[in-house]
């Protein structure tokens, strides 16, 4: 089912955040970055820190394959019934930010035959620094890049760093194979987001996504409050 939206200009929040029903609908948290960031790994991850506390579903974005849906599916991360596919057929940043209408589909088909929803993941597929996500289609942005990328990245900026809710630096595990300088990196974020939090994170460490976890919820509660 399609709900009226508009994207005609900013939003503190997406449009509809009641159902027709008048119930408040799922939080929707978009992810994106560049290809082998390790998104879809992040998004397995928290569905596995939160799927016991929370009713979560997940939105992936591929061009012409549902590669990350099948991943999290072979997983097993959530029930199949919780997780949707869309394809987007062109570059992913225009299912995102330009013609939302296939996402949107895609998650109110999954709060009408599921739900309800607390929370909402919409990945986006590989794309590059620019990529963000329409504030008709999500609520929050993390972006996702990694240290293999270049220790560069956070100072080269573009909308992903600069402007995401949320930056992660992934893959902290492999800075010492290819001379990336978490320091650096963690300083040149500070420096280009300045208040926005940024995370560094290792999913092979003991750690894992426990930080990302943690804001996931913190935005939930101040959704729900």
């Amino acid at each position: 089912m399609h709900l009226d939206h508009s994207h005609d200009g900013p939003r503190a929040v997406s449009a509809d955040a009641r159902r027709p029903d008048g119930s408040r609908r799922a939080l929707r948290i978009g992810l994106g970055g560049p290809v082998g960031s390790g998104k879809t790994a992040t998004v397995a991850a928290l569905c596995r820190a939160l799927r016991e506390e929370l009713s979560l579903a997940v939105v992936t974005n591929d061009i012409y394959t549902r590669e990350d849906a099948d991943f999290l599916l072979r997983e097993a991360v959530l029930p199949p019934e919780r997780i949707a596919a869309v394809e987007t057929g062109a570059c992913p940043h225009t299912a995102i930010r330009d013609d939302i209408s296939a996402n949107l589909e895609a998650v109110e088909d999954l709060e009408d035959e599921v739900g309800p929803l607390d929370l909402i993941l919409v990945e986006s597929g590989g794309d590059n620094l620019t990529a963000t996500f329409s504030k008709g289609l999500v609520d929050a942005q993390i972006f996702v890049i990694d240290v293999a990328g270049g220790d560069d990245i956070p100072r080269k900026g573009g909308p992903g760093v600069t402007t995401a809710d949320l930056l992660v630096v992934n893959k902290t595990d492999l800075a010492p194979y290819v001379g990336s300088d978490l320091a650096r990196m963690a300083a040149d974020a500070k420096a280009q987001r300045a208040e926005l939090p940024v995370v560094l994170q290792s999913l092979r460490s003991e750690s894992g996504v426990r930080e990302v976890a943690a804001w996931v919820r913190a935005r939930l509660a101040a959704w729900t409050a």
